[in-house]
């Protein structure tokens, strides 16, 4: 059965939706949102049901790391262990399109390490809708991009939707969608940093690399 649909303003989100999607989560749910970035499937970060889900529709290997959103500074620091180093680009380049992968703290669920590694990538997001989820549901949100099994990424929300529908159990879509593109990743678990995939906002990131 395709996934309830709700359709929520993008300056002016409606509270009531925000709270039916914030009660998927905590039901365990997988949901379909819009983030700055893109689409992105999501769940809750204690969940290893939902988290496995997502594994399955995106058909990524237990060996994949996972991305999560956190809601800013303060709450990245309780799941990561960052250096004065770190902390000092971090905090100039969020919220943004960036994916910090960092060392990880015991609050983060092992299947949500990497493996071999134990980092995590962490993300705060420039983006309304994905504030509001995570400072009401008050926890941390795995979020990955919503691509075909083989990578490909769509060319519309609608095809998103349409799509990802039939494997969630929330979609949202919206009025407005401004995606700045895939994230800018830069591993920061050595004294030297270095990015592991160009993105977006990659311009501002290069100007806090050199300055180091």
């Amino acid at each position: 059965m395709p996934a309830t649909l709700y359709n929520i303003h993008s300056k002016n989100p409606e509270l009531r939706k925000i709270h039916k999607v914030i009660e998927c989560l905590r039901n365990g749910g997988v949901i379909l949102y819009p983030t700055d970035t893109g689409f992105s499937l999501a769940c809750e970060l204690s969940n290893k049901i939902a988290m496995n889900r997502i594994r399955s529709i995106r058909r990524l290997s237990e060996k994949k790391s996972l991305t999560f959103l956190a809601a800013n500074l303060s709450n990245l620091s309780e799941f990561a262990r960052v250096s004065n180093h770190a902390y000092r680009m971090i905090k100039g380049l969020i919220p943004g399109p960036y994916t910090f992968i960092l060392p990880a703290s015991k609050m983060v669920p092992k299947y949500a390490q990497n493996p071999k590694r134990k980092t995590t990538g962490i993300r705060v997001p420039d983006h309304n809708l994905s504030h509001l989820l995570l400072e009401d549901l008050g926890s941390p949100i795995i979020s990955i991009s919503a691509k075909l099994p083989n990578g490909e990424m769509f060319g519309s929300p609608d095809r998103i939707l349409e799509h990802y529908r039939h494997f969630v159990d929330v979609a949202v879509s919206s009025d407005d969608y401004h995606f700045a593109g895939p994230s800018t990743i830069i591993d920061m678990t050595g004294n030297e940093f270095t990015v592991l995939r160009t993105g977006a906002g990659m311009d501002e990131a290069m100007e806090y690399l050199e300055m180091e």
